[in-house]
This record gives C-alpha cells, sequence and structure tokens, in this order.
C-alpha cells in the first residue's frame, strides 16, 4: 500500500501522479511538481489517498506552491502565449505548410519549443532564425503526429467526453480495423476514427471481451435450441451476453441469454471437450 495523488497542468488536462510525501494538500490546492526543468505548477485534482496497488517510484511532490512561484507561472503561460502568437504570423509571412499545436517554455534556459504540425517534411530554417530574433531566445521546432496534436490540443470525442489521450492514456498502443470487426462495428472511417484521424483507442479497450466471447458463444448461423424453441443465430450482443435467434415456428426473432442456449454437439465439445473426454 502506499499515498498518492493526482494532478494536472491544465484544467481538465491530462493526469500525472505523484507521491505526497508528508503534504496533504486538498482538491483545487496548486502544488509544485519536479520536472527536468525544475518545479512547476499544477493543481491538485485528487487529494492524498491510501491505495492497495505497489506504487513505489512515483516522484514526490516538491511543496505548495508560494505567490512567487504562481507569478513565475504566470508570467511563463504569457511567454509561451506569446511565442504562439509570433509563430503564427512568421508562419504565415514564410508560407509555410505548418500549424502550431504548442509551445513549451523554459524561463532558466530562456528557451522555447514550438510543437507544429504540417503533411511533410518542412525546411524551417529561415524560420526559426527569425522567431530566435524576434523571441530573443533560443528556439526548438519539434513536428509531430496527427495523435500527439490531438493529446496536445485536447477535445470531446464521439461519447461526448474529453479525449482519453488529452486526460489520462499515457502511451498510444496500436490499434488495428480487425478489432473493429471484432466488435461488429461497421468499418466506416466516419464511425471508428478519433479526433486526430485515426483509429479510435477506444477500440482497444473492450476487444479482449469481444475476442473470448466469440469464442464461446453460437456462431452465426448456426442452428440453435433456445427456451422458447429451435431456431438460427442471427445475431450476438457481447456486453449483455446474448444470442438473437429466429425461431424456426413463424421466423420470430428473440433474445436469450448465451447460457441458456444449446449449440450443436460438434460445435459445444470443440469449445468445451467431449464428455469422453472428461471422463478419461
Amino acid at each position: 500500500m502506499g499515498m498518492i495523488m493526482a494532478v494536472s497542468f491544465t484544467r481538465y488536462g491530462r493526469l500525472y501522479y505523484l507521491d505526497p510525501g508528508d503534504l496533504s494538500p486538498k482538491v483545487g490546492d496548486k502544488v509544485l511538481v519536479p520536472t527536468d526543468a525544475g518545479p512547476e505548477v499544477a493543481e491538485c485534482v485528487w487529494a492524498p489517498q491510501w491505495v492497495s496497488e505497489d506504487v513505489e517510484g512515483l516522484p514526490v511532490c516538491a511543496g505548495i506552491a508560494t505567490d512567487e512561484h504562481l507569478g513565475r507561472d504566470e508570467s511563463n503561460r504569457k511567454h509561451r502565449a506569446d511565442a504562439r502568437s509570433v509563430s503564427k504570423r512568421l508562419i504565415k509571412r514564410h508560407e509555410l505548410p505548418m500549424k502550431v499545436v504548442g509551445v513549451d517554455y523554459v524561463d532558466s534556459d530562456n528557451v522555447y519549443t514550438v510543437y507544429f504540425s504540417a503533411p511533410h517534411r518542412v525546411d524551417f530554417r529561415a524560420l526559426v532564425r527569425d522567431l530566435a530574433r524576434n523571441l530573443r531566445a533560443r528556439v526548438e521546432l519539434r513536428q509531430i503526429g496527427p495523435r500527439d496534436e490531438a493529446r496536445l490540443q485536447g477535445g470531446i470525442g464521439p461519447c461526448g467526453r474529453d479525449l482519453c489521450c488529452a486526460t489520462f492514456l499515457k502511451d498510444f498502443e496500436p490499434v488495428s480495423v480487425r478489432m473493429a470487426k471484432d466488435q461488429d462495428l461497421p468499418v466506416n472511417p466516419l464511425r471508428i476514427a478519433g479526433a486526430c484521424g485515426r483509429l479510435m483507442c477506444c477500440l482497444k479497450y473492450e476487444h479482449p471481451l469481444y475476442v473470448k466471447a466469440h469464442s464461446t458463444m453460437p456462431r452465426m448461423g448456426v442452428p440453435v435450441d433456445t427456451p422458447e424453441g429451435a431456431g438460427i443465430v442471427v445475431g450476438r450482443n457481447v456486453p449483455s451476453d446474448t444470442v438473437v435467434v429466429r425461431l424456426n415456428d413463424g421466423g420470430r426473432r428473440c433474445a436469450c441469454p448465451s447460457a441458456s442456449v444449446c449449440s450443436p454437439r460438434k460445435q459445444h465439445d470443440s469449445m468445451y471437450g467431449s464428455a469422453e473426454d472428461d471422463n478419461a
């Protein structure tokens, strides 16, 4: 067991977990998070509490933010906003096919990092020189992909909730069209694509459940016996663990729990083993 708390650098942004140490901040308090560039201000969104999991190795909260820290944080925000505005203006002047996605600023080193997206590789050497001259600081430009662009910008997914990548996902796991097919979803880019234009990350969440269910539930088109009579399987609902059967008597459809549907003996034996195997 151990103590853990969660903070966010932006409202409704991605969560970062810390070891509170000897501190007991409340929700809404401004705390300091250790980073490579020194302590940064973040908001406590989950007060310290005990958890049963092993949470060793988490960064330790560096303290409660003072007025000096809050002033520095506000100044850095202004620097980032100014750099974003200057970057957009100079990109337009240089006529480059770039879109500014985010800006970082390290005041101790006076370094700006501008993240941008572009349809292809861009020669931005002249742009960097102009940016450095206008901002009077060292400037680094980094091109990012569509998924990272969605993570930095944030937004609302088709489910009506904040994007997973912008709130709690730490890494992007590979997602394939096969996962959508296994979940009986329409293979339509407009239906299974996220805000980034790539396949939705949430297709991965329930995929193992569907793979397991399809290996045990009666297959489509096979004859089965149900409490309401014999019929043919015409549909399966994995979340509710039910099977839709078209009855031979009149063609009526009924939804039955998978446990109450008897599939053919050959399919049953291939799933669970035959009686002879159990008695062997």
